[in-house]
């Protein structure tokens, strides 16, 4: 009897350049193709090709209960890739979530991006206050345990720095990995009380439009809301995952505005300032604005353009050979609901829809999946995001006509990955 895997019942459907399978074979519908070797012999082995035997942890009595979960042992290399600030400065810096060693949507807590500008402070909940006032006609103030008796909401949605993938702007293409380059973007299930609830509850005065929030830490990190965002899908966040939202993350509580720049989410809520005017504050305008070709900058761009990368394969990977392959990424869009992503095989020349993971939410992390038939010779593999405003993601030539090399943040542009003949992954502008 022969050792060799039977050839697929039916031939995949080739739909672009360089070897694209159509996205029905991630699909609910495609299953039986998968099934009848479209995929299913990807990495299968013939079942008479070892002898199964009885492993160790199997004739032993395993380890006992433990009151909160951790990782297993073997997956210790899955760690964010922590980047200190300036030195002298210890509470400065951030660390990125290895998006290349994740599936999925959700992030792990314990994986979360983290950027902070002067360390991570130590409140206690007890004696915590979160405080609205300006142009209200009731300044409240509200304990922790005071506002986990109103209503809340959960939504699965991410969270982007808006300085996530500023290496894009460099010249030359950095070596680095996904998480190290991209790796500034995280999604959680945030679980917390509608802001819109609470300003009710103060009664906001006629004329006002802007809202200042203002951190607990001891660099007071303080930004400008439009009053528009606060009263539409904008919470105060007391849940990331199901658990109470760990330190780093603004614990006890949180703004988390979906889809706007990662920094206007203030952590370690303190207070909520309603106003006539943004406040300009100096995170507002030293930092987090964007600096034209013309020398002039754009202030108050809220909302993270629409993006996508292919998380596998890409930089550090190396290929085993020809063959049938699953690219995997992520899409999304500060504007909503990610509608379509493309991918190609072949530098751009031609593109091939992917299949889409359920469920699509807005202002979340969608899944797409493609299969690919390498043929053992150099590639380009890139993926472009529409989302449901019609927004097409640029490419990075498109983004720097328009902005110039001086910009540090808000980076979406195309991501490419060159795959060479001997299987290498590397980082490529073009």
């Amino acid at each position: 009897m022969s050792d060799k895997p039977a050839e697929p019942a039916t031939s995949p459907e080739i739909v672009a350049g360089n070897g694209l399978l159509h996205r029905r074979l991630f699909l609910t519908q495609g299953a039986a193709l998968v099934g009848t070797g479209g995929l299913a012999l990807l990495a299968a082995r013939p079942a008479g090709a070892e002898t199964l035997t009885v492993p160790t942890w199997t004739k032993t009595i395993g380890a006992p209960m433990s009151g909160y979960g951790v990782p297993s042992k073997h997956e210790g290399k899955v760690q964010r890739i922590v980047r200190p600030g300036a030195p002298g400065a210890p509470g400065t810096g951030g660390s990125r979530t290895p998006l290349e060693l994740v599936n999925g949507t959700i992030t792990p807590a314990g994986l979360h991006f983290e950027r902070h500008h002067n360390g991570i402070p130590d409140i206690d909940p007890a004696q915590h206050r979160l405080v609205i006032h300006g142009k209200v006609k009731r300044p409240l103030s509200f304990t922790v345990e005071s506002l986990l008796r109103y209503p809340t909401v959960s939504r699965i949605q991410f969270l982007e720095c808006s300085g996530n993938s500023a290496l894009g702007w460099a010249r030359e293409a950095p070596q680095q990995s996904v998480g190290s380059i991209h790796g500034l973007l995280s999604c959680s299930e945030w679980t917390g009380v509608p802001l819109s609830v609470l300003l009710d509850e103060a009664g906001v005065e006629p004329g006002a439009a802007w809202v200042l929030a203002e951190g607990a830490d001891s660099a007071a990190m303080s930004r400008s809301v439009p009053l528009a965002k606060a009263l539409d899908d904008a919470m105060v966040a007391l849940w990331q995952n199901g658990e109470r939202i760990r330190p780093e993350q603004g614990y006890p509580m949180r703004l988390f505005l979906p889809g706007f720049e990662g920094n206007m989410s203030v952590k370690w809520l303190r207070r909520l300032q309603v106003n006539d005017a943004p406040t300009m504050t100096r995170d507002e305008t030293s930092k987090y604005s964007d600096l034209m070709p013309d020398g002039k900058s754009w202030l108050f761009t809220f909302t993270m353009g629409v993006k996508s990368l292919i998380t596998s394969p890409s930089q550090g990977f190396r290929m085993q050979g020809p063959g049938l392959y699953e690219i995997s990424g992520l899409a999304w869009s500060g504007a909503g609901k990610i509608r379509r992503v493309e991918v190609s095989a072949d530098g751009g020349q031609t593109w091939g829809e992917a299949a889409l993971t359920d469920p699509v939410l807005s202002k979340s992390l969608t899944r797409f999946r493609m299969a690919w038939r390498w043929n053992g010779g150099p590639a380009i593999l890139k993926s472009r995001a529409i989302d449901e405003t019609g927004a097409l993601q640029p490419t990075r030539d498109e983004l720097i006509t328009q902005r110039g090399e001086r910009s540090n943040y808000h980076y979406h542009g195309i991501q490419p990955w060159s795959i060479a003949a001997t299987g290498e992954v590397t980082n490529v502008h073009a």
